[in-house]
């Protein structure tokens, strides 16, 4: 039997706190992620940049190779911390690297401590989306879609931000801005962050601690690197379109504001469908309701190809977020729901991890098709092909348990 000691339903206040917490984390975490994309042009430009678009670049993909390196380790750091004090470890690494960033005095240390971050953060959102989806017995669904709304929630915080201390004290006000909660959250946590019952080894582990081994097992291979696959397709376009929509939409003949209105509008869509998609999951199936998500996704993307009144437009790219971004938290919910408490942690970690990859490959192809003039309409064709991939992808899924 898989069922671990720590199957246990925690009280309705603790539940609730847990969300809470964890959901705070995320926040800082969705602020994390896209602040250097809102430094890059002061960054990179002005008189005197601080460093070219190239090394720009790299900083990037070394944080997001941090954040693959940091959530492929959740599994193994949780069966030896424990996901409570990991959660607290990780909040105040990437706080502590994301401060020294503001004392980052060239591209190479901020770099290395963007790296350093990444590898914080990568681990964050695997732990807190294991803790609360073991809070919310029977509910994965709901209490993953709603966590995440705290990444755009963070991310537009980010921008609001970036408009009122860019102009002055400047680009490393910003990065002191996201540090200092994070500081305050890390004492939160250890003070209030309920104690969870340990994952204690099972018959299936023959006594042992769970490893990533585990996941590739014969009877857990195919579900693992189909939940994978799907992950890395879904960040490619969750990445792919943050980047590029604004560019894609201006080769379509809308101007530079309309695009940055319609990547708003498309963000605002996403929290709406996050609220949305989870209890839908948890009622028809995570499954099923993934493989709908993606496959409408990739009508949604080729629809837009199509230039559109306004009036049309607008709903269009509202309902393009509320689906596509919702789609790869769905992923996250079924493998949250579908794996025992004591491969949760790794099981998630391995998901995000791979993505990762994914997040990296997004902007790679966006800005290759954009460069070589055919972001109007091929952009649109190629990234409603890598949702209907998806979509195929999930097929391969074993249904996660219905509550």
């Amino acid at each position: 039997m898989e069922t671990a000691l720590s199957d246990k339903i925690p009280s309705p206040s603790a539940a609730r706190l847990t969300m809470l917490l964890c959901w705070i984390a995320v926040v800082l975490d969705g602020f994390d992620l896209v602040v250097l994309g809102a430094l890059i042009p002061t960054l990179t430009g002005g008189p005197a940049p601080f460093m070219s678009t190239a090394e720009a670049t790299a900083v990037s993909t070394l944080s997001l190779v941090g954040m693959t390196l940091g959530a492929i380790s959740t599994g193994a750091l949780t069966a030896r911390l424990g996901r409570r004090r990991v959660m607290i470890t990780t909040v105040f690494s990437f706080s502590l690297f994301t401060l020294a960033c503001a004392f980052a005095q060239n591209w190479i240390s901020l770099a290395a401590f963007r790296f350093l971050a990444g590898m914080g953060l990568g681990a964050c959102l695997p732990t807190a989306m294991s803790l609360v989806a073991g809070a919310a017995k029977g509910r994965a669904g709901a209490a993953t879609t709603t966590l995440m709304t705290g990444y755009h929630v963070g991310a537009v915080s980010t921008a609001l931000l970036a408009l009122l201390l860019l102009p002055e004290p400047g680009w490393r006000a910003m990065f002191v801005a996201g540090a200092v909660p994070g500081f305050v959250l890390t004492v939160t946590l250890y003070l209030w962050l309920p104690q969870e019952a340990p994952v204690v080894p099972t018959a299936a582990t023959g006594g042992r601690a769970a490893s990533a081994a585990d996941l590739l097992s014969p009877e857990r291979r195919l579900q693992t690197l189909a939940i994978c696959a799907t992950s890395f397709l879904g960040l490619i376009l969750v990445y792919g379109l943050n980047t590029w929509l604004p560019q894609l939409m201006i080769a379509a003949g809308y101007d530079l504001a309309g695009g940055l209105r319609l990547l708003l509008l498309m963000n605002a869509g996403a929290i709406v469908g996050l609220l949305v998609s989870g209890r839908i999951g948890d009622r028809i199936g995570l499954k099923t309701a993934t493989i709908c998500w993606f496959a409408m996704g990739a009508l949604l993307l080729a629809a837009l190809s199509v230039k559109m009144a306004p009036w049309l437009l607008n709903p269009v790219v509202f309902l393009t977020g509320c689906i596509v971004f919702s789609a790869q938290v769905l992923v996250y919910a079924h493998t949250s729901a579908a794996h025992p408490e004591y491969l949760r942690a790794a099981a998630l970690g391995w998901a995000a991890g791979i993505g990762r990859i994914g997040a990296i490959m997004g902007p790679l192809i966006g800005g290759t098709l954009v460069t070589f003039g055919i972001g109007h309409p091929w952009g649109f064709y190629v990234f409603a092909a890598i949702g209907a991939l998806a979509a195929m992808a999930t097929l391969m899924w074993r249904p996660a348990p219905r509550a």
